[in-house]
């Protein structure tokens, strides 16, 4: 092993370590903990892979120019194995190269009707259609935890749950996909109550949260938890039930409020209530902790600034626009129909990029 790759090993190490884990049935008894380590170990294939790839060019590499001394035929080959070997190398310096360790995590994504009034809440059940779609082309499951509708039928708020179908590498999660989401999105366009023909701008947020695996990954004191119930409302807040089945829980120490109403039953809407806690307290000792580290490296794409504008929709040009990595595109049409991997991976490709620049510059 290289000086340059000498870092591998340990990686190999612990891939051969969660392997004889994941032989063991006791671990899958808990499907938290095997769908962690099932995750680690489809990030860890990457790198065992590349490095296997390179070793193998780096050896057919080396056999070549031994032999070449006495065969000008195996001369002739040396140029093409050191190329491949120089491509195995790049490779395997890209997959080193740290990523977001919950890359490969479902997601939680909340969408709020901002500035705009009736228009941003209609807007928002088109930003859910959007992502449902999304969601449905790439194979994922979606789940409405929470929805408070508008009284023209769009959302006020609306929270879904997007999972991955099994574990898969980490660049095909859900997360690694649509942590770049958050953030404000605005329509320009003529709302459905405007009688003069005015185009209009208004607003909704969008919030992204890594979804916890296992329960135990959070410490939640349950002292530290207000919970309150009451009676499900509908728009114009109409009682749509007859018992207390509505759930409010509030983490004290951080003042985050959570509430669910969507289920009949009570503790239906507390443990819906209890994975949204959950995966809000994780992304805020994430930024927490990310926040206190020296060596924060400031991605170009993705800010904790969940007030940044981040997108516009523009309807009378069939227009959409990112204003974090200039991607711009005449066919919102497509995108609100779920066509949204163009835009997505401007956004991943802009902040690998910055990523690998920090890594050659470290």
């Amino acid at each position: 092993m290289t000086d340059s790759f000498s870092g591998v090993g340990p990686l190999l190490d612990e891939h051969a370590e969660i392997e004889r884990a994941l032989a063991d049935p006791a671990v899958h008894a808990d499907a938290g903990r095997a769908r962690t380590l099932g995750r680690r170990y489809a990030e860890l294939n990457q790198v065992v892979g590349a490095y296997r790839t390179w070793e193998a060019a780096r050896d057919d590499a080396a056999a070549a120019a031994e032999l070449a001394e006495l065969d000008e035929g195996f001369a002739a080959e040396l140029p093409a194995l050191r190329a491949a070997e120089a491509e195995a190398a790049e490779r395997l310096r890209r997959v080193l190269v740290p990523r977001d360790p919950d890359d490969g995590r479902d997601a939680i994504l909340e969408i709020k009707a901002g500035e705009g009034g009736e228009e941003s809440a209609l807007f928002a059940g088109d930003l859910l259609r959007m992502y449902l779609r999304y969601a449905e082309r790439r194979g994922w499951s979606t789940q409405v935890l929470e929805a408070t509708e508008s009284d023209l039928g769009g959302y006020k708020d609306v929270q879904v749950a997007i999972k991955a179908r099994s574990v898969q590498s980490p660049e095909d999660g859900v997360w690694a996909s649509l942590k770049y989401e958050g953030g404000v999105h605005r329509v320009q366009r003529v709302p459905v109550t405007e009688s003069q023909g005015r185009i209009h701008t208004s607003a909704a947020g969008v919030l992204v949260f890594p979804e916890v695996d296992d329960p135990g990954e959070v410490e939640i004191d349950p002292n530290d938890l207000r919970i309150d119930v009451f009676r499900s409302s509908g728009p114009g807040g109409q009682s749509v039930n007859t018992t207390d089945s509505a759930v409010r829980i509030t983490h004290l120490p951080t003042g985050i409020v959570v509430s669910m109403q969507n289920e009949k039953s009570q503790l239906q809407n507390r443990e819906q209530a209890m994975r949204v806690l959950r995966a809000r307290l994780l992304a805020a000792q994430q930024e927490a902790a990310a926040a206190e580290a020296a060596d924060l490296r400031r991605s170009q794409v993705r800010t904790v600034d969940r007030s940044e504008r981040i997108r516009t929709y523009n309807f009378p040009e069939n227009r959409i626009a990112d204003h974090r990595t200039g991607y711009k595109a005449y066919n919102l049409d497509q995108l609100l129909d779920g066509d949204l991997e163009p835009v997505v991976r401007s956004a991943i490709d802009a902040d690998e990029a910055a990523r690998l620049a920090a890594a050659t510059h470290a």
